[in-house]
């Protein structure tokens, strides 16, 4: 009976501890969430979801931001204005850099910042002291910004370190600025014909891929002044000109767009061609001409010697064509090394004259006795590869003797008239096959005529060739 009288005891003790126990610990939860709600109201001013109190500060601000700009009450899949005029779209742009230019890709590389500027009224707040909002990338995910793209790029991305490049930021009335810094590989249709003497003009090129004029009017912001572009230092071109233009292009199926223009004239560096193209092909070309002034009976030096300029000026020529692209025309340098090649295998071809001509005279006083009979040339050239004048005997062509020519008669007073003046002879005019017999007797006169006519030539071919191109 006692034991049972204890036990009841007990439980009853138990559960009145746990009716205390539980009204402390709810009375604590009620005090937290007092507290939690009065600290929310003064911090934020305003009532907020009793959800968002579990979230942390950032998402919290953002969230608080989509609510002022009210973000959820408009569909922003449709363009401010929807149905009414087109929307106009000022458009900025400030050029960081030219990173590169490939003449065999035929494209440029640069990196800008290109910024927007246009209204949406479904963005409007209010604001006390008429203060701008700046935000970042997460918030442009969810408004309306202009489509524009680059036309003819090949890549371009947004610069994302450490966060993206992308700005955003929002005024009372509606107006936004849009900023994004962008890198873009674009076509650059060149013309080599001038090469390395061009000028080239590349342009960027903006458009609004699916609104046309009637929805979107693409405009340069501040007009010239619209384009702006820090100091550029490129190691192949020199910036003459850049300026900022407009136009309109024409889609069959989508009808018309507004499309802007970012214009670079680039003018070619010459001095890195100079020491690495034309100084050693006119080293080559005036290296060919010393061949003239050695002994026309030297054929190892003279042969060894053209063969060494003509196989440098093709190695010169296939190093220029293998960084070039591989165009359908000719071009400004091609002609300068083909024509010096030319020169230089001229001077070959007028060593093979000069030995053909040598031969033939030996052989014609060899068939006159001028030349013993037991002299044999290969033992002579055996040695060094030349004849000697002790060897051989070469007498030069004797001089034509004056014609007489028959006068006819006349009367004193014309004979004084048409007499010729004292000291003058007159001689007849020899005939082509003279003049050729007269070369092929005296073919030393031709390495004579070389060393003047070919450095006379170069230089009037390198006359006009800078005069044109220059």
């Amino acid at each position: 009976m006692k034991v049972d009288v204890l036990t009841c005891l007990t439980l009853i003790a138990a559960g009145f501890v746990a009716m205390v126990t539980c009204g402390r610990s709810s009375n604590r939860r009620r005090q937290k969430e007092v507290f939690l709600g009065e600290n929310s109201k003064f911090k934020f001013g305003g009532r907020i979801d009793y959800k968002l109190k579990r979230q942390d500060s950032t998402k919290t601000l953002l969230i608080k931001s989509e609510q002022l700009l009210r973000i959820e009450e408009h569909d922003f899949a449709l363009r401010p204005g929807f149905g009414a005029s087109a929307i106009p779209v000022g458009i900025d742009v400030q050029v960081e850099s030219i990173d590169s230019i490939s003449e065999v890709n035929m494209d440029f590389t640069t990196t800008l910042y290109l910024r927007h500027y246009w209204k949406d009224e479904r963005l409007s707040f209010p604001s006390q002291n008429n203060k701008s909002r700046t935000f970042d990338s997460r918030l442009v995910k969810k408004i309306w910004v202009p489509d524009v793209f680059f036309v003819h790029s090949k890549r371009s991305f947004i610069h994302d370190t450490t966060m993206e490049n992308i700005m955003l930021r929002v005024y009372p009335d509606g107006n936004i600025l849009y900023s994004v810094r962008v890198t873009v590989t674009a076509l650059c249709s060149m013309d080599f014909s001038s090469f390395p003497l061009d000028t080239q003009n590349c342009s960027l090129e903006l458009e609004s891929y699916a609104y046309n004029e009637n929805d979107l009017m693409l405009y340069w912001k501040n007009g010239n002044d619209s384009l702006r572009t820090d100091e550029i230092v490129l190691s192949q071109f020199f910036i003459e000109h850049f300026h900022a233009s407009s136009g309109l292009a024409f889609y069959s199926s989508t009808g018309w767009y507004n499309r802007l223009f970012i214009n670079f004239i680039l003018r070619r560096h010459i001095f890195f061609f100079m020491l690495q193209t034309y100084f050693p092909t006119m080293l080559m070309v005036v290296l060919s001409w010393v061949s003239f002034w050695i002994d026309r009976r030297a054929v190892p030096a003279r042969v060894s010697l053209g063969i060494t300029t003509v196989l440098t000026m093709s190695t010169i020529i296939t190093g220029v064509s293998s960084s070039m692209p591989q165009v359908s025309y000719v071009k400004a340098v091609d002609i300068y090394l083909w024509t010096s090649f030319l020169f230089v295998f001229l001077s070959v071809i007028e060593y093979a004259a000069v030995n053909y001509c040598t031969t033939l005279e030996e052989m014609r006083k060899m068939r006159r006795g001028k030349i013993p009979s037991t002299f044999n040339a290969s033992q002579a050239m055996a040695f060094d590869g030349c004849f000697h004048d002790n060897d051989i005997e070469l007498t030069t062509f004797p001089r034509m003797a004056p014609t007489r020519t028959t006068e006819p008669l006349t009367t004193p007073s014309q004979n004084s008239d048409l007499r010729p003046p004292a000291g003058t002879r007159l001689r007849r005019q020899r005939s082509v096959r003279e003049n050729v017999d007269l070369l092929v007797n005296n073919s030393y006169m031709i390495d004579s005529y070389s060393r003047l006519a070919f450095p006379l030539s170069y230089l009037l071919f390198n006359t006009v060739y800078w005069s044109m191109y220059s």
